[in-house]
């Protein structure tokens, strides 16, 4: 086989590869054989037409057959022949074969950048303690005291602060609402029916909660607000509103007493004490994630701050592409409206370019080290995690397994694998020093 590499600019190389006639004519005639075996053709039995007919009816299909067959093989051999780091293949064209038989075709790849790998083992990282305080225990029971707390009528007073409201009001701008000029901004920008408002300084929009102390059930007043000149809304932004506000009711939280009632009312048949020792374990299981995640973040931020290169600009614009329809997609899910987001589009291009930057510039260092250490991705790794995915999601591993093929192939799925697995292995291989708070504390 003979290959020839073409480097081009942006890390784009072409390969020129030609396969000798002895190898293409032992698949052509494999590939002939199989239609002759089946193939009808008027005038004659299956099976028994020469060859030279099938070759002549068939020719367009058993050259298909060929290149299926040849190309992506001799593809990877001439990469490995090359010693060549392909980060994707662009395309394959210009297929021809010669009359001896020989076969020759043109790739197109964006080429892995070429860098030094830092000193990657033992990288020093600083980590929580995982030991749970009293402290924090408390803190946890007062956060379920307050989801368990109840809300009662307060009679015979006016609103104040730290009371809940229930209203109704309704928002308009020199008469018109809301509601007509920005349908689609928030509902609780343009009004609302039974709406629970905490009345707190800088709570829901500008001034607005000041200027309901005192108000009384059934009572209307107007309220004034100012909205910001950087409000996403651009109809809204920099103008002044009226709030017809209606005061329904006056409620109060009342706390529970922290005592095995409460723990009972949380967790049906335990104790305080009980509740405690819940926590606890889901605080020590928390923190353990919290370890994990801050060795991650530590070992990757070492690795980008000693790795310099530069990346294929191809893949950094694919990869800033798939980030920004993420985030958009993120933003949608949240109930962020497409203006906002037409508003917000250079900033989220910007955005997203970072992400891609990062991600990409980690991933290849990652498939680095993992190449350097040997690090493979098994058959049944990849079983594994397909199964684990399709237990987290409640279907079948077959079902599991056609939709990763169907969204982003089996290939993509076994490179995250592979990532998952070399950050395992720096993650076991990091030196641990004392948090910062630790060590303040022992010296």
């Amino acid at each position: 086989m003979k290959v020839e590499v073409e480097k081009k600019p942006e890390s784009i190389s072409t390969l020129r590869i030609e396969l000798p006639p002895e190898e293409v004519a032992k698949e052509w005639d494999t590939i002939a054989n199989n239609f002759a075996r089946y193939a009808k053709i008027p005038g004659y039995r299956p099976g028994k037409a020469p060859r030279s007919v099938i070759e002549k009816r068939f020719r367009k299909e058993i050259q298909e057959e060929v290149t299926k067959k040849l190309v992506s093989k001799s593809y990877h051999d001439a990469i490995a022949q090359k010693q060549l780091r392909v980060a994707a293949l662009s395309n394959v064209e210009d297929v021809q074969f010669g009359e001896d038989k020989s076969m020759r075709f043109r790739a197109t790849v964006v080429t892995a950048p070429e860098f030094d790998l830092p000193d990657y083992e033992n990288i020093r990282v600083s980590l929580p303690d995982t030991k749970v305080s009293e402290a924090e225990i408390d803190a946890a029971v007062e956060r379920l005291r307050e989801q368990a707390a109840d809300f009662v009528d307060v009679p015979g007073r006016g609103l104040q602060m730290g009371d809940f409201a229930v209203l109704d009001f309704d928002g308009a701008i020199e008469g018109r609402p809301i509601r007509e000029i920005a349908p689609n901004a928030s509902k609780n920008l343009q009004g609302g029916r039974k709406f629970w408002l905490h009345l707190a300084p800088d709570n829901f929009l500008p001034r607005f909660c000041e200027q309901l102390a005192e108000m009384k059930p059934a009572e209307t007043r107007s309220v004034q607000v100012e909205f910001p000149a950087d409000l996403p809304v651009a109809e809204l932004a920099g103008k002044k509103a009226d709030y017809a506000v209606t005061l329904n009711e006056i409620k109060e939280r009342v706390l529970p007493p922290v005592d095995d009632a409460m723990a009972a009312k949380l967790v049906p048949g335990k104790s305080l004490v009980d509740l405690r020792q819940m926590i606890a374990h889901d605080l020590e299981h928390q923190k353990k994630h919290e370890i994990e995640r801050a060795k991650e973040a530590q070992i990757l931020k070492f690795l980008d701050e000693h790795t310099s290169f530069d990346l294929p600009p191809p893949l950094l614009k694919n990869e800033t592409r798939r980030a920004l329809n993420e985030l958009v997609h993120r933003n949608r899910e949240r109930g962020v409206p497409d203006e906002i987001l037409k508003g917000k589009e250079k900033e989220l291009i910007e955005g997203a370019g970072s992400v891609a930057a990062h991600r990409l510039k980690t991933n290849f260092i990652l498939e680095r080290i993992a190449e350097r250490e040997a690090i493979k991705v098994t058959r049944e790794d990849v079983d594994l995690r397909i199964r684990q995915e399709a237990a987290r999601y409640n279907v079948s591993a077959d079902k599991m397994r056609k939709e990763i093929e169907e969204h982003s192939g089996l290939d993509a799925f076994a490179e995250q694998i592979l990532l998952g697995k070399t950050l395992d292995f720096l993650k076991a291989n990091v030196s641990v020093e004392p948090a910062a708070e630790n060590a303040a504390e022992n010296s």
